[in-house]
């Protein structure tokens, strides 16, 4: 890919590496690692652990989709160790990282691999006949970003960092292994339990407040109906609106689901609308100040109980 000289390179001759202000690490900590938002720096905390510190480039309760990254951020990508970030997701990252020309070896995508699923390819026929209108204007091409909601693309990215981190310090590869193991099977008891979970439920389909839940309808045989498109800024028209609400009455559809971080106004309309009741599925693209004490597994599980309840799975 041909590097362009602009204004990010500027910003890296001009401006001093971002001083750490992410995750506290141990006294031993030598290693920085940048992580792009909150899915990725779970993991990359997790395997790291005390020994590198952990600087996130979104702030906690913020929009991980529009991300504008300030000068100091941008040397940072270029200076940090390790960089971990999910490329087609924030352009303000792509575009940092390839102005950085950083050695492949010291940075991890965790897109990199994985069967990325088309903005609209959620098996839903019924509500989204206008879905073109829908997605033309979200900032992250045609496919989903959100594959962190399936646990086996979150496995494989803790495998990726763990071998990033080891050849970055080769003397502390047994640290990191053991911890991507601990991880891993936190996370695969994680995939488990769910598959469990929604395996005998009396409806498959969740209805949500953004495009966000592909990957986690495909993983579990979920049918995901969604009020608006891949950028949650963008409502559906009146007409999508009247066509979900009389969906939902059709199919006994019990709960429209809302997010912690996006305005829930256009769900709460179609569950006004269809006599339903609302609860949150989290998309869990970052913690807010009521999920600060909580990290992806939590918030996963939470998920679950949520789909179970609204479901009625056995």
């Amino acid at each position: 890919m041909r590097k362009t000289i602009g204004p990010l390179a500027a910003a890296l001759l001009t401006v001093p590496a971002l001083a750490a202000c992410g995750a506290e690490a141990g006294d031993d900590a030598d290693l920085t690692v940048v992580a792009s938002f909150y899915p990725v720096a779970f993991v990359s905390e997790r395997v790291a652990g005390d020994l590198a510190t952990v600087d996130v480039l979104i702030r906690p309760g913020t929009d991980a989709h529009d991300l504008e990254l300030t000068p100091q951020q941008i040397a940072s990508v270029q200076d940090a160790d390790l960089v971990v970030y999910q490329s087609g997701f924030q352009a303000a990252v792509d575009d940092a990282v390839a102005a950085a020309d950083r050695d492949p070896a010291t940075v991890v995508d965790s897109a990199e691999g994985v069967e990325l699923i088309e903005g609209g390819d959620h098996g839903d026929d019924h509500a989204h006949e206008d879905e073109a209108d829908d997605h033309s204007d979200h900032d992250h091409g045609p496919n989903d970003p959100h594959l962190w909601l399936d646990p086996a693309n979150m496995v494989e990215l803790t495998r990726d960092v763990e071998s990033a981190l080891a050849t970055a310090d080769p003397d502390n590869a047994e640290t990191y292994a053991a911890n991507a193991e601990s991880l891993v099977e936190e996370l695969e008891t994680l995939d488990a339990d769910f598959a469990e979970g929604v395996a005998t439920c009396e409806r498959r389909e969740i209805v949500v407040s953004h495009e966000a839940f592909g990957y986690l309808a495909r993983t579990y045989d979920l049918e995901q109906i969604a009020v608006n498109g891949l950028d949650p800024s963008n409502e559906p028209s009146a007409a999508q609106l009247a066509r979900i609400s009389d969906l939902v009455q059709e199919e006994g559809i019990t709960t429209v689901f809302t997010e912690r971080l996006a305005s829930s106004a256009v769900a709460d309309t179609v569950a006004r609308e269809a006599g339903v009741e609302t609860a949150v599925l989290d998309p869990i693209e970052g913690l807010s100040d009521e999920t600060s004490d909580e990290d992806y597994i939590s918030l996963m599980r939470q998920n679950l109980e949520a789909i179970t309840q609204a479901n009625a799975c056995s």
